[in-house]
């Protein structure tokens, strides 16, 4: 069992940066990938970023390449989004997600066997 709890969404303007965090407790020996998804209003929700919790090998949405820095500390339990150059269209509920040890990478919904409670990220233009 594991719990994710999100924090760090708020109100920015477009071109600000945020940064995520993301406590994960319980079961962390059992973890392969963690990372972001989002879900805008009337969208569904959509990969974002992840990273091996071992290897720390990453991976990105197009549309966040470049924006966006994944990374985790393994000592605190915590995974972070850094988010620069925000858009409006990066408005959205942030969950948290992790992924078992024995999937190799986590790409989509169909890869996450928990979820935090989301966050909700708002950028203004």
């Amino acid at each position: 069992q594991v719990q994710l709890r999100e924090s760090g969404g708020g109100l920015v303007q477009a071109g600000d940066s945020l940064r995520l965090s993301c406590a994960v407790s319980g079961d962390t020996f059992s973890i392969g990938d963690m990372g972001w998804f989002r879900q805008a209003p009337g969208k569904d929700r959509e990969f974002v970023a992840s990273i091996s919790w071992i290897s720390s090998n990453s991976y990105y949405a197009d549309s966040v390449k470049g924006r966006f820095t994944i990374s985790r500390d393994n000592a605190k339990n915590t995974l972070y989004l850094q988010m620069n150059t925000l858009k409006p269209e990066d408005t959205a509920v942030y969950f948290c997600a992790t992924g078992p040890y024995y999937k190799s990478g986590m790409y989509a919904t169909r890869d996450v066997n928990y979820w935090g409670q989301g966050t909700q990220v708002t950028v203004s233009s």
